[in-house]
């Protein structure tokens, strides 16, 4: 016999100002198979947890249903407090009263007739619940981190220095990221490679960390704690045990007018290059797209077109002929930290977004966008850290920055704030004052986010020390006039038109996810927003944690950040993974697809709408022992109990546990009074 307790929670005034929370505790209490209704004003305190476990021993309760939030929120909170009271944590359920139905319902009496039903049902369905036990899977101690930034570099340490092995895969020849191009960081203005090359070397050097640049993530296979992923090592063309970084290969190449990656096509590099001289590893790569070699084969000329860096390396470590090789690792967790790119407003855009070209950007010289003024103010930039604009090398005497490029302009195809461009405007308009005394920094902006720690104050300074003019207003027009260029806008607080004769225009574009995230994110199993922004599995309970467990994320593949935020999430996602790793076993929700293989037809319609790839196929022996068929099989550490298979089992052999017919059945039957 069901010996159920109903408890209903106030939600302080959330649930308690629509629904009468006295009222629905009265009707449970009359509902067969209810032996005790309490209400009590917050429910998931620690007076309320207690209320819940006297209630258990007292009563000997079979089952309880708490009417609350969404279980999204706090059904582990009080499944924990059933077992410690000596009830199977599983025979607990929530029955959601705030999200659907006192957040959305004004008439207090209907929304008190809802809360009883949406009660009742949960009742029905708990008469049905089995006691379930958790699923214990037995977890690999190595992480994978993809991204080689500051994110990716900061978990890497933290996983490694807590003791356990990580394979940290960098897709460009260096790790160090966008970080590694600036020149000073905000708001404390100190040197960005002096902040991140120690640690780039930290983690080329780490006993526990296995560094793969030059190489992208193929596919991902298994499951939380057994992970197995195939590593794509592009071909380098560099023997990386041969090579010495010495340099000779670079200086022979006859082919030296590639824009430089690293540089934002303000400088030139050779075919075979290292990224930068701070690089980590110090070693060099063949672009093979540009290399006069390659390009001569593609021609079919039968005799290579150069050669030069092969004849002049006395290690003899150039390559033609090497191929992409791929390595699998065996990984328990995976962390995403891909980092973002710049809005490049200069190239035609993809479907859905909309380009500036009414800023010139691309055909005027002298307007260029954040990441390019970076290298400019650099000392290791192509002026040595000289303030020059790039069509004549003079020094600009004014230079106009327009905020909010491709940001917060839904016409463009972008709505979100990018969060960066504010801070690094005004620590721009500082770089250029302090190289370029006399000059003249104009800012047009539409208002000034500065949220962070000391960041009013920095922004404040750029205007109140260094005299920056910042003007409230959208600017319509960029051209060239001459020798200068014309910047039209609009002061908003003024109401009159301004026109700035600029020698530089730096644009604060907005910040993009990494081309190819959609594809990561499909062999992660991880959905991504209508952006491109990779999605955490809860904003606020769950900000590192994605849908597919075992999977993190960090820094700006998830939405905008800037440094101390992004490493702040690394240390966030390395605390997760090495909790993970702190136990042999893991333990997870057992509400998992099964399947009756008594009756699977092995259609495997299962197999194909499953979103985790949970579903495999399991041999059918005759009496035998002979392979006479297969039936599908779900793989409990891959499934995430969404229910596709079950929705789509022509032969009903598959259920969700938990949520089984009888369960569903029993709660229409609630509802329909049956």
């Amino acid at each position: 016999m069901s010996r159920i307790g109903v408890f209903i929670c106030h939600c302080g005034e959330n649930i308690a100002r629509t629904v009468d929370c006295g009222a629905v505790a009265e009707a449970l209490r009359e509902h067969p198979g209810v032996v005790v209704a309490e209400d009590y004003k917050y429910m998931c305190s620690d007076p309320g947890q207690q209320l819940i476990k006297k209630a258990i021993a007292d009563n000997d309760l079979t089952g309880v249903v708490v009417c609350a939030c969404s279980p999204h929120m706090h059904e582990k909170t009080f499944r924990r407090a059933a077992a410690q009271a000596g009830l199977n944590p599983f025979v607990v359920e929530m029955a959601n009263i705030r999200e659907h139905c006192s957040w959305i319902h004004d008439d207090r009496g209907e929304a008190t007739a809802k809360a009883i039903d949406t009660a009742r049902t949960i009742v029905e369905k708990v008469k049905h619940n089995k006691p379930l036990q958790t699923i214990r899977i037995p977890v690999t101690k190595r992480a994978l981190v993809i991204g080689g930034g500051i994110a990716g570099i900061q978990a890497a340490l933290d996983i490694a220095d807590g003791g356990h092995e990580v394979v940290l895969v960098e897709k460009e020849a260096s790790i160090g990221g966008h970080m590694s191009q600036l020149s000073e960081t905000f708001p404390t203005l100190d040197c960005s490679q002096c902040i991140l090359t120690p640690r780039m070397v930290e983690a080329y050097q780490h006993p526990r960390i296995k560094l793969y640049t030059w190489s992208e993530v193929e596919k991902v296979d298994g499951y939380i704690g057994n992970f197995s992923v195939t590593i794509r090592r592009k071909a380098r063309s560099v023997d990386e045990d041969l090579c010495n970084g010495c340099g000779d290969c670079q200086a022979a190449c006859p082919s030296r007018r590639i824009d430089s990656e690293f540089d934002a096509g303000l400088s030139r590099r050779p075919a075979i290059y290292t990224p930068f001289p701070q690089a980590v590893p110090n070693m060099p790569v063949l672009d093979r797209e540009h290399c006069t070699l390659f390009k001569g084969r593609r021609k079919g000329l039968a005799k290579d077109a150069c050669g030069k860096c092969k004849e002049t390396c006395l290690k003899g470590a150039i390559d033609y002929d090497g191929q992409d090789t791929f390595v699998t690792e065996e990984i328990g967790a995976i962390v995403v930290a891909t980092g973002f790119q710049l809005y490049d407003i200069g190239r035609e855009q993809p479907a859905g977004l909309k380009g500036y070209g009414e800023y010139g950007y691309g055909e005027v010289p002298d307007v260029i966008d954040g990441l390019q003024f970076e290298r400019l103010a650099s000392a290791s930039g192509p002026t040595g850290g000289e303030m020059l604009r790039p069509s004549d090398g003079a020094e600009p005497k004014t230079v106009v920055f327009v905020k909010c490029v491709g940001s917060r302009d839904p016409e463009k195809g972008m709505s979100y704030c990018s969060k960066i461009c504010c801070m690094y405007t005004a620590k721009h308009t500082m770089l250029y004052k302090h190289k370029v005394h006399d000059g003249r920094a104009v800012v047009f902006y539409m208002d000034i986010r500065a949220a962070g720690k000391g960041y009013d104050e920095f922004s404040r300074r750029a205007i109140e020390e260094d005299g920056a003019e910042y003007i409230r207003g959208r600017v319509s027009r960029i051209f060239r006039d001459g020798d200068k260029v014309k910047v039209w806008g609009y002061d908003t607080l003024s109401h009159r038109q301004v026109v700035v004769d600029a020698d530089m225009v730096v644009l604060a574009t907005a910040v993009r996810p990494q081309p190819g995230i959609g594809e990561l994110a499909q062999k992660l199993s991880v959905s991504y927003d209508q952006d491109g922004f990779l999605n955490e599995a809860h904003p606020k309970l769950r900000p590192v944690e994605t849908n597919t467990a075992g999977v993190y994320l960090a820094g700006a593949c998830q939405a905008p950040r800037d440094i101390p935020e992004s490493v702040a999430m690394a240390g966030a996602t390395a605390a997760k993974v090495l909790g993970l790793f702190s136990a042999d076993e893991l333990e997870r929700d057992p509400s998992v697809a099964l399947v009756d293989e008594r009756t699977c037809i092995g259609c495997f319609n299962c197999e194909h709408v499953c979103p985790y790839g949970a579903i495999e196929h399991r041999d059918v022996c005759d009496m035998e022992g002979h392979v006479c068929g297969h039936v599908a099989y779900v793989n409990p550490g891959v499934c995430q109990g969404c229910g596709t298979c079950v929705a789509v089992c022509p032969s009903k052999s598959v259920e969700l546990a938990g949520f089984t017919d009888d369960q569903v059945y029993a709660e229409i039957n609630a509802l329909a009074g049956w």
